[in-house]
């Protein structure tokens, strides 16, 4: 709520607090039925991890040369699915057990449309260009080849349809708006009549979530190239990235009235 809602409702009075606790969203942050309304913008789209199986050499979903499931083989997307799934269950347990009967939770997330393959989801389809990046730099000396291999992103890209799967399946909300929103950045402008990719939003946005991720894997040095490489990248394969498909979702939830307790 805004300060200035707040003073027009004449609730300018009250003590407001704020408060940060430790953990992971994954699992319990709060006392039971202590919540009324969470909010998880841009979150839920995080993995807790990237898959194990990922970092196997003998495994049929070892991902070598990727950073991502784009474009990777069936057992390296089976795997990024099936971290998705315990995720979000482990997510919705946890929030339901939190939430006051009625009460409610907005989220907001970005993922493919409805029936939308990997390959041509616009996020996937930037960390694979991404990924080309760092195997460039391989080739180059820059960065080693196995610190390649063993990066894998925690990301999923989910469909409104794995989302609304996912709360029927947890039992415990009610979905009461499911829409698309337009998008949070200028992906795209426009220039003589024509639309294009706005290439420096778009990097900018990309470092902005990433930076952390491959500052900590492979060191700060590497980052001014790498977007550097993304940026030229994108720039040639810019027909590419239009044909892209991504979406916003925001959903909001009820918690259901139940008789019985969550575990």
């Amino acid at each position: 709520m805004a300060v200035s809602s707040m003073n027009e409702n004449g609730i300018k009075n009250r003590n407001y607090y704020a408060a940060g606790v430790p953990g992971s969203f994954y699992g319990r942050l709060f006392p039971e039925a202590s919540l009324r309304f969470v909010h998880c913008s841009y979150a839920i789209q995080w993995l807790s991890e990237a898959p194990k199986e990922l970092m196997n050499k003998s495994s049929p979903a070892w991902n070598k040369s990727r950073i991502h499931y784009a474009n990777s083989g069936d057992e390296v997307v089976r795997a990024y699915k099936a971290q998705y799934h315990k995720d979000i269950e482990q997510f919705l347990h946890a929030r339901a057990q939190e939430i006051v009967c009625g009460g409610l939770m907005v989220l907001i997330f970005p993922g493919v449309p409805n029936g939308t393959h990997h390959s041509q989801s616009l996020p996937s389809m930037s960390l694979e260009l991404l990924g080309s990046c760092l195997m460039d730099m391989a080739r180059k000396g820059i960065v080693s080849e196995e610190k390649v291999d063993t990066l894998n992103i925690p990301i999923y890209g989910m469909s409104p349809q794995e989302l609304k799967e996912a709360v029927e399946g947890n039992g415990s909300f009610s979905i009461e708006i499911m829409e698309e929103l337009p998008p949070t950045i200028p992906d795209h402008a426009v220039s003589g009549g024509q639309s294009k990719i706005d290439t420096q939003a778009f990097v900018c946005h990309m470092r902005a979530g990433l930076e952390g991720l491959f500052k900590n894997h492979f060191g700060e040095r590497i980052l001014d190239v790498l977007f550097e490489s993304y940026k030229s990248k994108i720039e040639e394969n810019s027909s590419i990235f239009m044909s892209g498909k991504a979406v916003n979702s925001f959903v909001l939830l009820k918690r259901k009235l139940s008789t019985s307790k969550l575990a």
